[in-house]
């Protein structure tokens, strides 16, 4: 037997319950991963809660997009793995268990240098940014503002456009400002000041800006800043990017991702699995609880906490 991570009902962390599940078996072209992490995401407390819309609820429904673990079995036609591979699992469902099965294109071999938990943390986070800054075209010659450079998209954002030469400015506290700074990125303190400041510390002028906390502010300070408007994108307010004259990447957007954005989301997993190997990308993993504390694990990500949680089950 298998135990997953299930919901009946949407509502608080409190709905969220283990169940033994039967240890799927792959079909073709699947592969069947024990899972060693699985990363939570915002995403996930989301949809459990209602804030982001889904389809009703009408039977235990699984929860999680990422994971790591290792191949038990191989479905027929699956090549490029062998049972006992490490590997990275994104963009799949119902994560959030010991054993799962998943389709091999959203499975990645992981390296040796890289910890489950750490694999676990990739995902959501890291296609999300890779995605967003390959949308915006950022390069050498582009001042980035990222709102809120300390949580994991953010760090990943970071990470990527200073790889694609960009200078990079990302609003944070000042208890995270170390870590904004350490990956290569001008921390600000978040509040009313961030023009005046972008203004002393980046005296030519914002080229690029990306939202990742979806407050008015934000929003308004990223408009007041940047000429061209299909050069600021927002993650959180999808659904008020059109008005605004801006760009959305999901988040609420009503406008689905083009096929080229969505190749940039699957080939952004390997591409940072290959940069951590030689020490160029790094995630920031946090609380690790077991499985079963999936509720507080919520919580926890609700809370805003520091680093990635993960489950391990």
């Amino acid at each position: 037997m298998a135990t997953a991570i299930v919901y009946t009902e949407l509502g608080g962390p409190e709905v969220l319950t283990v169940t033994d599940i039967e240890a799927p078996m792959p079909g073709p072209g699947e592969v069947a991963v024990h899972v060693e992490a699985a990363g939570v995401n915002p995403i996930d407390h989301k949809l459990r809660s209602g804030t982001r819309p889904s389809a009703p609820v009408t039977a235990p429904r699984h929860i999680g997009a990422d994971a790591a673990g290792t191949v038990t079995a191989l479905g027929e036609g699956t090549e490029g793995f062998r049972v006992g591979d490490p590997v990275v699992v994104f963009n799949a469902e119902g994560t959030h268990a010991s054993d799962l099965v998943v389709d091999a294109r959203h499975v990645t071999p992981r390296p040796a240098v890289v910890s489950a938990a750490e694999g676990a943390a990739l995902g959501i986070p890291v296609s999300t940014a890779y995605q967003t800054v390959r949308s915006l075209a950022v390069g050498p010659r582009d001042v980035l503002l990222v709102h809120a450079g300390s949580g994991s998209v953010g760090q990943a954002v970071i990470q990527f456009a200073v790889l694609a030469g960009a200078t990079v400015l990302a609003t944070t506290s000042d208890r995270r400002a170390e870590r904004v700074r350490s990956l290569g990125a001008t921390p600000l303190p978040y509040g009313p000041d961030v023009v005046a400041r972008v203004g002393e510390v980046a005296p030519a002028g914002v080229t690029v800006a990306i939202d990742l906390i979806g407050t008015d502010e934000a929003l308004q300070q990223s408009l007041a800043l940047v000429a061209d408007r299909s050069r600021i994108a927002t993650l959180v307010r999808g659904a008020d990017a059109a008005g605004l004259g801006i760009r959305a990447f999901r988040g609420g957007s009503p406008t689905p991702l083009t096929a080229a954005e969505e190749r940039w989301r699957a080939e952004a997993i390997p591409l940072a699995l290959a940069l951590m190997t030689v020490g160029r990308f790094s995630v920031e993993v946090g609380v690790s609880l077991p499985l079963a504390d999936a509720a507080e694990a919520h919580r926890l990500v609700e809370a805003g906490v520091d680093g990635k949680v993960v489950l391990i089950p």
